[in-house]
């Protein structure tokens, strides 16, 4: 342990730990923007400044390790003059219109530059503009970036995409798509971490709120909306609502009073999914088509821009399965809408998602007869949602537990679990047991595939069902897949079915969730899924009623002929920009001219 004098408070701290970590540990914050644990830690933004006895110049605490003596200021004149030029000058090249930012109110510039009390900005305002496509689902603010380097590394070293990247040099230093492209011939997946680890809102969402209201003011329309199960784990926390008080019903209250038409939970067909899917999984493990490669889900749109664009050889090993928003799509503008007299183009399917990649997603289209059109018309993220419940000036704390719509009200604890990394590998090995072996597995009999913690990044087992062995693994985040389809594609590993999330934790963990900067709050998520699992009186996805009775009365069984037209999807009807070459790390390979 090394001993030392923070602000003249005694600290011990273990070798090789940083002066922020030290302090912290004493209950003193140092402040900071750029810093991101073992994935940020450059010192590019100076606002963790320190200063030291016996040190002419002022350290950053970040990435500057304690030492045995160290008398240590963190809050110096020295520290704080240097702390306001710092922040002054970051703000003289962003774009200060806090007013009409998305990220105001949890802006970690912002409240910098209120605590340190900068009422103005001594330095000439200098703003870069760079062209963006307003209609991706990603939008860049250029004019709000402060340069910290967070989304190119998270977009690195975790998500192992490199789809930004640092150009020019001294002044004129700018972030940008990696390689001269446009973000839309870039092979981004869309997964939006490097939005939820961006400390201002030069990153955000493409806002679709206004096509939803326009929806809900159209008499023509029957606006029907589904809840994904992740998006109930996290918007309380942009309202102060507590976890155990922020229900999905709550949210079917808000949506009623917006004037949505029909509420409904994404987890009945997170159960109509695992139907199809673990059907179709039993169906092409019998006939011996996993042999080689196993059979990937395809619920997580990122994860299928990935493999689209990483490993297009290995989209046939993808379930057909269409993801549960997707299903849902289809299922309003077929059997429901026959069932409330109304047309398909009358019906509006909103999808409320944790998610970025769901809005490339809703691009699909869905032909059925003679209606072609989309599955989905709007999707809407969870922060999104939040900005609407403001906007409509609903009180969290007055809003009601209501009831989902009839015809789709049932869902399992099986569907609800989709929502953490997992979910869909446990639903579907509870209805797989059932379909092989007759009868129902207890409920938990699958629980080795959930995550034990915040880096449980890979979770693997093996199962042995009347003689037949099954390899199953789940991984999440999309560095952690890379890594893992090379060991298979080297014959490291073997299984017979995979589950993959583009995003850390998971959906819970998903680009769209409420932003906390420097806190991941996904497998805290995660665990109130898991525990509305646990207390729901239906945990199999076989055995909803309601999803029962769609089969009875339209579908007929899993992977009939009319499940596979509207509930099934062709990989190869769209492609996805193709990634640059990488050696076998999977760096980038930057080509240099002569």
């Amino acid at each position: 342990m090394v001993n030392l004098t923070i602000d003249n408070k005694l600290v011990q701290a273990a070798e090789g730990t940083t002066i922020m970590e030290a302090a912290a540990s004493a209950g003193i914050p140092i402040p900071h923007l750029c810093f991101l644990k073992k994935i940020n830690e450059i010192a590019a933004c100076r606002a963790c400044v320190v200063e030291v006895e016996g040190k002419e110049r002022l350290i950053t605490a970040c990435n500057n390790v304690v030492e045995e003596g160290m008398v240590i200021h963190t809050n110096s004149p020295k520290v704080r003059l240097d702390r306001r030029r710092t922040v002054q000058l970051i703000l003289s090249q962003h774009d200060c219109k806090c007013a009409t930012c998305v990220r105001s109110g949890n802006c970690s510039l912002q409240k910098l530059a209120n605590d340190l009390n900068i009422q103005d900005i001594r330095f000439g305002e200098r703003l870069e503009f760079q062209p963006w496509d307003q209609s991706f689902p990603l939008i860049r603010n250029s004019q709000k970036c402060i340069k910290c380097m967070r989304c190119i590394q998270i977009c690195d070293k975790v998500q192992s995409l490199n789809i930004w990247d640092f150009e020019g040099t001294g002044a004129r230093s700018t972030v940008n798509v990696s390689g001269s492209r446009t973000i839309s011939e870039a092979d981004c997946s869309l997964c939006g971490q490097c939005i939820t680890h961006c400390p201002v809102g030069a990153l955000r969402e493409r806002d679709d709120t206004e096509k939803l209201w326009a929806a809900i003011a159209d008499p023509n329309k029957v606006v029907v909306v589904q809840v994904a199960p992740a998006v109930r784990a996290g918007w309380g926390e942009a309202l102060g609502i507590a976890p155990e008080e922020a229900t999905v019903g709550k949210i079917f209250d808000a949506l009623k009073r917006m004037g949505v038409d029909y509420v409904f939970d994404t987890s009945f067909t997170a159960d109509l999914t695992i139907m199809e899917e673990a059907n179709e999984f039993i169906d092409r493990f019998t006939k011996g088509e996993l042999q080689e490669r196993p059979m990937f889900t395809s619920c997580c749109p990122g994860w299928i821009r990935f493999i689209k664009s990483q490993f297009p050889h290995l989209v046939p090993q993808l379930s057909s399965a269409k993801s549960p928003m997707q299903m849902f799509g289809a299922v309003m503008k077929s059997y429901f809408a026959e069932q409330i007299g109304r047309k398909p183009e009358d019906i509006y399917s909103v999808a409320i998602m944790p998610c970025l990649a769901k809005k490339g997603e809703a691009n699909m289209e869905l032909f059925h007869d003679e209606y072609a059109g989309h599955d989905t018309d709007c999707v809407i993220t969870t922060r999104e949602l939040t900005r609407m419940i403001r906007s409509s000036n609903l009180i969290p704390a007055m809003l009601k537990d209501v009831e989902p719509d009839r015809l789709f009200h049932d869902v399992t604890g099986a569907g609800i679990i989709f929502g953490a990394t997992g979910g869909v590998m446990e639903a579907a090995l509870r209805t797989a047991y059932f379909a092989i072996m007759g009868e129902n597995c207890p409920p938990d009999a699958f629980k080795m595939v959930r995550a034990t913690s915040q880096d449980t990044d890979l979770a693997e087992a093996e199962f042995e069902l009347k003689g037949i062995n099954l390899h199953i693994a789940v991984v999440n985040g999309l560095g952690n897949a890379r890594r893992l389809i090379n060991q298979i594609e080297r014959g490291e590993k073997k299984y017979d079915f995979v589950e993959v999330m583009a995003c850390p934790g998971g959906c819970v963990g998903g680009g769209g969730q409420p932003i906390h900067d420097g806190f991941e709050m996904a497998y805290e998520r995660g665990k109130n899924l898991y525990f509305l699992d646990g207390s729901s009186k239906l945990r199999y996805s076989h055995e909803n009623p309601d999803v029962q009775a769609l089969y009875n009365n339209y579908f007929e069984k899993p992977n009939s002929h009319k499940a596979h037209h509207l509930l099934h999807t062709n990989h190869d009807s769209w492609e996805m920009p193709r990634s640059p070459q990488r050696d076998r790390n999977g760096n980038v390979i930057v080509s240099k001219c002569c």
